[in-house]
């Protein structure tokens, strides 16, 4: 490996090692009423994020407070020596995406039937450091 490919990787590696990454999959809750909780804790930070999360009444609440305590585990195995308060972190991007859709029918008046859609989707929570955004 060259010179040049060496300090980029390293550089990359050094940046990486800033943002954290967790997802969830597949979780049965229509991606609507997770983005309304989702777009509450976006660019918070991350102890702020936790204590909306574990006040707000939504089912959604449930699911990303134990996705951001997922996210933050993933930044202390990243991060061995550091600690979690000097580290500044906040949600940097949380996007929910839709997932397969599960269909039923029902049975409707005169013969017809119509069709139930059991939503699904995907949630992508990455978590920065406040020092790298400055």
């Amino acid at each position: 490996m060259g010179n040049r490919k060496a300090n980029s990787a390293s550089a990359r590696k050094q940046a990486s090692k800033d943002v954290v990454l967790a997802r969830l999959n597949d979780c049965p809750t229509s991606p609507r009423k997770m983005r309304l909780v989702a777009d509450i804790i976006r660019g918070e930070n991350v102890t702020q994020a936790l204590s909306i999360l574990k006040y707000n009444k939504k089912h959604a609440s449930i699911r990303l407070e134990k996705l951001l305590l997922s996210a933050i585990s993933n930044w202390q195995n990243k991060n061995e020596d550091g600690d979690i308060e000097d580290a500044n972190l906040f949600v940097k991007e949380i996007f929910v995406d839709s997932a397969a859709m599960i269909k039923r029918m029902r049975p409707a008046p005169q013969g017809r039937g119509n069709r139930i859609r059991k939503r699904s989707n995907h949630v992508t929570l990455i978590l920065g450091n406040k020092s790298e955004q400055n």
